[in-house]
């Protein structure tokens, strides 16, 4: 039997509209239909630069909510059951519509896995024992990035393990949104002083910070912001290999880290099992919010290839697909 699908033939072209393969499960899988996926920054990546790209024809988009149609035999699929709902690693049991689950599971697991796991900034995770005896109010976190998703996501995260102060650099017209979702400080990222204001606020204190749209040069900004006198850190999610002298980040007596880490679940099973476990109830009890979305209805190439190219410019809307 076959399916149809959006496939990816050649790194660089675009989205064709093609048929594959309905698989079997193997041991702990699930076969799921698609109802909704979501696409990400990392998709137009993959179809224009082969981010992720294992073999062609390759499908995008990791981001779905779909119903269980057939189990394979194990431990761990035994939990479920066929016609869940499911998102990411878990039933989608939230209170939420399928369109807004499906624009949860990357964006938020990319901030809970910078924010806590062992690559990440270390920070003891919500579940933990550790987290009750850690002083979060006493600590600064430094969002840069706050207006796209993952960013509105770890400012939440952040609002949930109670820092006390969450300095987010955005555009100012996300400045009731993300107050909203637990930012105390915004500072408007056209700014021509944007460091100092940081630094106004922050003092030389700040030792956590996370960038989640820079690469490279541009994350200057977030290492410059981090303490002279403390080893800081920050953490990214795209890479960024270039070293940066005193000149432009300060004289960093005790150094500093910064690292690139990927949201991807099974390189970070110390906190992402607690995560999926934690998550429906986070959604049901209002903690973590969706965002907005656009909805195309139907495999249809041509949009979805424009929603990527939306991506690409700048410009892009979070973009559902209902196949």
């Amino acid at each position: 039997m076959s399916q149809n699908a959006l496939l990816l033939r050649g790194v660089g072209t675009p989205l064709v509209l093609g048929s594959r393969p309905i698989p079997k499960p193997g041991p702990n899988q699930l076969l799921v239909k698609v109802i909704v996926t979501s696409l990400n920054p990392h998709d137009q990546k993959t179809r224009d630069v082969g981010l992720f790209v294992t073999q062609f024809p390759y499908v995008l988009a990791s981001e779905l909510v779909g119903e269980i149609v057939d189990i394979g035999e194990g431990e761990y699929s035994a939990e479920f059951a066929i016609g869940d709902h499911v998102f990411g690693h878990t039933v989608a049991n939230t209170g939420l519509t399928d369109d807004e689950a499906a624009i949860i599971p990357v964006v938020v697991l990319a901030g809970f896995i910078a924010l806590f796991s062992e690559s990440g900034l270390g920070l003891p995770p919500l579940f933990s024992p550790k987290a009750a005896s850690f002083d979060f109010a006493a600590a600064t976190l430094l969002v840069i990035g706050g207006g796209s998703n993952t960013g509105k996501a770890t400012v939440e995260l952040g609002k949930m393990a109670g820092f006390g102060r969450i300095v987010v650099v955005t555009g100012l017209h996300n400045e009731v949104e993300l107050k909203a979702r637990g930012a105390t400080h915004l500072v408007d990222r056209h700014a021509a002083d944007v460091l100092e204001r940081v630094r106004t606020i922050t003092g030389d204190d700040l030792i956590y910070a996370i960038d989640t749209v820079n690469a490279g040069q541009e994350q200057e900004l977030g290492v410059a912001a981090l303490s002279n006198s403390k080893r800081g850190t920050l953490i990214t999610q795209r890479r960024g290999d270039e070293e940066f002298g005193p000149d432009r980040i300060g004289n960093k007596v005790v150094g500093y880290e910064r690292r690139a880490v990927l949201g991807v679940s099974l390189m970070h099973p110390e906190v992402t099992v607690g995560f999926w476990k934690q998550l429906p109830a986070w959604l049901k009890d209002g903690k973590i919010h969706p965002s907005k979305y656009t909805v195309v209805k139907g495999l249809d190439a041509e949009a979805v290839n424009n929603a990527l190219d939306g991506y690409l410019a700048g410009k892009a809307v979070k973009t559902n697909i209902h196949p």
